[in-house]
């Protein structure tokens, strides 16, 4: 009798040992929430952030106030033509936009690294090798710019701060588009190259901003470019045939010069000259740091200056 009683508590007691281990693991709530942050990026992939990223590298320069300005701490960026701030300058260099230098980059030591979508994919093995989350942005229009606060607010930890700045853009957008009279534009949106032109669509900087407006790009519905989905092949004949009432240029080089190629090039074709908006002399360069390159956080002054261009009076 006492060795079945001693057995009965020696089960009873492997038993309870056995609970007892499972009570002793972090239930799966606990697990969830050592996660910092888990964010789709624009390329529909997940990225899970276990803590909160202090050595960030950013893969274009575009991204760097939008992170800046929520609380990110950026320790590496790309070279830049373009204006950069202050406080970006002496930061690492991790060599050009298009040509990313992985050793560079590596040295840095990043916690997380913010890549251009369509532009700098091809560093995702090399930082999945490292065990280097990468999160992959498109900032074009502006809901890409809205997407792309909100994420990276979660990367800071700081929602609130992107929430903020939201606001304030959405209010003064807001504004500039209640001032414009609403008119049904047509517009064309050209884009000037070394190899020649293009015509933007709506997924394009100026073809979005076109868009709040309520302005018709006469290139909706055009098939895009194989490696440029937000352009289109241009033809004159197409042009004229669209004959729009507004036409916008951008280009990446020096405005004087393309104004110069862009009036010679009207002067000696007969084509151009019968269009409505060159007749009415409403063709208007948009400048490349707003139009080319992401605004960013200057996505107001960009809606505005493409307003003011037709609209002066307005403003």
């Amino acid at each position: 009798m006492t060795k079945k009683i001693l057995s009965a508590i020696l089960i009873a007691g492997f038993l309870l040992t056995g609970c007892g281990t499972e009570k002793n693991s972090p239930p799966a709530e606990m697990e969830q929430a050592q996660v910092f942050a888990e964010i789709e990026d624009d390329a529909g992939r997940k990225v899970i952030l276990q803590q909160k990223p202090t050595r960030i590298v950013v893969t274009s320069a575009s991204f760097l106030e939008p992170l800046h300005a929520v609380g990110g701490v950026i320790v590496g960026r790309p070279d830049s033509k373009n204006k950069m701030p202050d406080w970006a300058k002496d930061l690492a260099s991790v060599g050009a936009v298009y040509q990313i230098d992985v050793e560079r980059l590596l040295n840095c030591a990043p916690d997380l690294v913010i890549v251009n979508k369509g532009m700098n994919e091809k560093l995702l093995p090399v930082l999945e090798e490292n065990k280097i989350p990468a999160l992959i942005v498109e900032l074009k229009t502006y809901d890409d710019v809205k997407r792309g606060l909100k994420n990276f607010s979660s990367i800071s930890g700081d929602t609130q701060a992107g929430e903020k700045i939201i606001a304030d853009m959405d209010a003064a957008i807001k504004a500039i588009v209640e001032r414009v009279p609403k008119e049904k534009l047509r517009v064309a949106i050209l884009h000037s190259t070394a190899q020649g032109l293009t015509v933007q669509l709506d997924g394009s900087i100026a073809g979005s901003i076109a868009k709040m407006f309520g302005w018709e790009n006469v290139a909706s519905g055009m098939t895009p470019l194989e490696k440029n989905p937000d352009a289109a092949p241009y033809s004159m004949e197409t042009l004229a045939e669209q004959n729009p009432e507004i036409i916008f240029v951008t280009s990446m080089g020096d405005l004087d010069e393309i104004k110069s190629n862009m009036t010679r090039a009207i002067a000696e074709n007969a084509a151009w000259q019968a269009i409505g908006a060159v007749k009415d002399n409403r063709l208007y360069f948009l400048p490349q740091d707003l139009f080319l390159l992401s605004p960013g956080l200057r996505y107001p002054e960009a809606v505005k200056t493409m307003a003011q261009l037709i609209y002066s009076d307005k403003f």
